[in-house]
């Protein structure tokens, strides 16, 4: 039986996706999702083809509670076999931000457990790590419906960004995609779905972003843009014309990707040189759960001397448990944080780049990317 443990309850609100887990992270690095849950509201944003953020904060208000004391049931502990409150205090829509940190809040100062401000991104950047050991340090590329990242993670609170999107994020390109031709939310899925259907995915030119750009940055808004003009092209768009454009939309993501990221690896061989190859190269977020987007970057990795590493589809979308796994890495370190931790709705993993040279503007609640 493994002796040194850390048992930390995580909360997750900052979307769309309600969520509460249980994770114990021993000292050897083994991970334990004691208990895990999800509850979704796509129903409730699909009449609108999109988050609306104060029903969304509405929902998480009135779901938090309950799937605490789920989780709670279903791992069959009680809370002074918690080690501490783990929550994400930011990015994210900031009334919902606030459902999951308030309630955290709360169970740490009414059970005296220390409480932990976790950032949504660093725990995308760990889900990786709930089904698989992987080392320090790895290349991650975090790909959601907010985020488009590219990022050397080091350690906890280590991670030095490589390239980030200078307008939209992957998942948004989807979600618009899916917009235009009416085929619901959330759209990613729908999407790559219709996409199996097509028959001819290059019969659509659409351009490549920032071709002239030898960065690792990414641009997805010139993308939404020839989809929508391709479309509107269209007298009478059948099926297989939406199945067409899907393909082409998705295969144009997935080789932006797929670019940027090769000069990100070549990047990571430089910083780190004594590294046995196959080098890992982490991919997290909602986006990457699309299959044409894993076997593209697949084949890149095996290319490059890379090995792919994804979480289960569970892990990639929004969820407590990579909270929890953060709170736990973080507790393992000492590092808590008061309970005036506040809730964030900017928040970027590395603020010092972030700070020195946003990618998407900055405001008076700090940088965007």
């Amino acid at each position: 039986m493994e002796a040194v443990s850390w048992t930390v309850l995580g909360l997750e609100s900052s979307c769309d996706d309600t969520a509460a887990a249980i994770v114990r992270l021993y000292a050897t690095g083994k991970v334990e999702v004691l208990a895990n849950a999800v509850q979704s509201q796509n129903a409730a944003h699909a009449p609108f083809g999109g988050v609306v953020p104060e029903i969304a904060a509405r929902a998480h208000a009135e779901r938090m509670d309950g799937l605490v004391a789920q989780v709670m049931e279903a791992a069959d502990l009680r809370f002074d076999a918690l080690d501490a409150i783990a929550a994400t205090a930011g990015p994210g829509l900031i009334g919902g931000v606030m459902a999951a940190l308030m309630t955290a809040k709360g169970l740490a100062l009414g059970t005296g457990k220390p409480l932990i401000a976790v950032n949504h991104l660093e725990g995308h950047a760990l889900s990786a790590r709930l089904s698989a050991p992987v080392a320090f340090p790895y290349l991650l590329l975090l790909v959601s419906g907010g985020h488009t990242q590219l990022l050397i993670v080091e350690d906890i609170g280590q991670i030095t960004r490589l390239g980030s999107t200078l307008d939209d994020a992957a998942g948004e390109a989807f979600d618009k995609t899916a917009k235009i031709m009416g085929l619901g939310f959330p759209g990613g899925p729908a999407v790559e779905r219709l996409a199996r259907q097509a028959s001819a995915p290059e019969r659509f030119t659409l351009p490549v972003m920032l071709a002239k750009d030898k960065s690792c940055d990414f641009s997805f808004a010139g993308l939404k843009t020839a989809v929508k003009r391709a479309y509107d092209a269209l007298e009478n768009p059948s099926d297989a014309d939406k199945a067409d454009l899907a393909a082409a939309t998705q295969n144009a993501i997935a080789r932006h990707l797929a670019q940027r990221t090769a000069r990100a690896m070549a990047i990571f061989k430089d910083r780190f040189p004594n590294l046995t190859e196959p080098l890992p190269l982490i991919v997290a977020g909602g986006v990457a759960a699309n299959s044409a987007i894993r076997t593209r970057l697949t084949d890149l990795a095996r290319e490059e001397g890379f090995t792919l590493i994804a979480p289960p589809h569970e892990y990639c979308t929004d969820n407590a448990a990579m909270i929890a796994l953060a709170g736990a890495e973080r507790l393992k370190r000492g590092l808590t944080d008061p309970l005036t931790a506040p809730a964030r709705a900017r928040w970027p993993l590395d603020e010092a780049a972030a700070l020195a040279t946003p990618k998407t503007g900055a405001g008076r609640k700090g940088p965007k990317a």
